[in-house]
């Protein structure tokens, strides 16, 4: 049983995940951030590889990759500051990016590579459902990762029991078509969390996009296993003196 399964298992709800982006606030805080998330409660890290024109995600998380990108973090130097990580960090780890730096990288190799660490899950929003399917799906299973497909409330019912066939960890419910951070109505995000609570998934709901507090965390654990954090928390660490105590004043406000 992998890391992912283990956690679901053991934690019936919820569940959280928290978004941090690899190299910042500055390069070398990777692993520091990773393990203070961990010592303060989260149940699972999204490791962010940032990205310069990353689609889904807010401002806020664009600035923080564009951070991280001035601060000289790359696919390469991120697997080397990973390479221990495994004898500190015990929670699952998924890796969170974009397509072209990993076909830069080498599809094959940055699983290879991210089994070896090991990482537990990806999330590639911008990987086409055929393409994985087809070409991708083989090489990511081979190398034991999980692969984790986004819905919104927009997507058919069909097409989210072909993502939730596909995927594997848990599924990751966009609570609206919007990027990362911006407002949510948690009266609409509830209707559409009970509908795919309804739909009696293969997989565990995690929702994310909007979630920012403890209201918005309850409000989203209601109707799913968990939820997942990010705009918030690198707004919480952006300019913090202490890491370690921000994440813990952080966290406390969430889960506390």
């Amino acid at each position: 049983m992998n890391r992912l399964e283990e956690l679901f298992q053991r934690k019936k709800n919820n569940v959280l995940n928290v978004y941090c982006t690899a190299g910042f606030p500055q390069f070398e805080n990777t692993l520091q951030v990773m393990k203070a998330l961990q010592d303060n409660g989260a149940d699972g890290i999204e490791l962010g590889m940032p990205y310069s024109d990353p689609l889904a995600d807010g401002p806020v998380i664009q600035s923080s990759g564009s951070k991280a990108l001035e601060n000289g973090m790359t696919i390469e130097k991120l697997f080397a500051q990973l390479q221990d990580c495994r004898k500190e960090i015990y929670v699952p780890i998924i890796l969170m990016g974009y397509m072209n730096p990993v076909l830069q990288y080498g599809f094959e190799r940055f699983c290879k590579h991210a089994a070896a660490i090991p990482v537990d899950g990806l999330i590639l929003p911008d990987l086409p459902e055929y393409e994985f399917e087809n070409e991708y799906a083989e090489i990511i299973h081979r190398y034991g990762l999980d692969f984790i497909f986004l819905v919104t409330p927009e997507t058919s019912e069909e097409r989210i029991k072909k993502l939730d066939a596909l995927s594997s960890g848990f599924l990751y419910a966009v609570s609206s078509s919007s990027t990362t951070g911006n407002k949510k109505d948690f009266n609409e995000v509830s209707t559409y969390l009970q509908r795919l609570q309804n739909m009696q998934l293969k997989n565990p709901v995690m929702v994310g996009f909007g979630i920012k507090d403890k209201q918005s965390f309850q409000s989203a654990c209601k109707y799913a296993s968990g939820a997942i954090i990010g705009t918030a928390y690198i707004k919480a660490i952006e300019d913090a003196n202490n890491i370690q105590q921000s994440t813990k004043e952080f966290l406390q406000s969430i889960i506390g």
